[in-house]
């Protein structure tokens, strides 16, 4: 059973070629959106007001078959090449897995602790599912209760994956990359 894959890139820009690498990307992402298996592509800019030139992309694909033909193919290659004069020579390039795309931030290297990502998807889930079977229960009263936990469900997902959750992480960013006591200590 092929299962989506989500990828997440970090690209070092060089500095003034900002814009022709944008420009790239996004013709590029346009290209690939034919390729079989592409679900999709998602540029990330460095936060306003920073130096940073660390850009992010994420790629989803259908499965992993789709990506590692995405790498290997000469369209890639090609790009590769062709952006080379605007990037730094490294970068990283790693899948995302479960609850890690929605916490995904390409300006650090490491996810949030597992704690933090479960207690900001809870608070995420709950008001949703409550929401959702609040204003479907008179709708789905005659449906079968398998099917009515199906159509709810079904709809909490797409309110999570493109509402809810989104805009949650990004509320909660400061306290989710905020270095934990741990991490604080094996930084010094």
């Amino acid at each position: 059973m092929n299962e989506t894959v989500h990828v997440a890139i970090t690209r070092q820009v060089k500095p003034g070629y900002e814009d022709r690498f944008e420009d790239a990307i996004r013709r590029f992402f346009v290209e690939t959106l034919e390729d079989s298996g592409s679900l999709g592509a998602q540029l990330i800019h460095p936060l306003p007001k920073t130096n940073s030139r660390t850009y992010g992309i994420l790629r989803s694909f259908a499965s992993e078959q789709d990506r590692d033909r995405f790498y290997r193919s000469d369209r890639f290659r090609d790009w590769e090449q062709a952006v080379q004069p605007f990037v730094e020579n490294t970068y990283e390039r790693r899948n995302l897995h479960g609850l890690e795309a929605f916490f995904s931030n390409p300006g650090l290297m490491r996810h949030p602790p597992r704690w933090k990502m479960a207690l900001v998807t809870w608070a995420g889930v709950w008001p949703s599912v409550f929401a959702v079977s609040s204003l479907a229960a008179p709708r789905l009263s005659g449906w079968p209760s398998w099917l009515a936990t199906g159509a709810v469900t079904l709809i909490v997902v797409l309110v999570l994956t493109w509402g809810v959750m989104p805009l949650l992480t990004r509320l909660v960013r400061p306290w989710l990359t905020m270095p934990t006591e741990k991490q604080s200590i094996t930084k010094r």
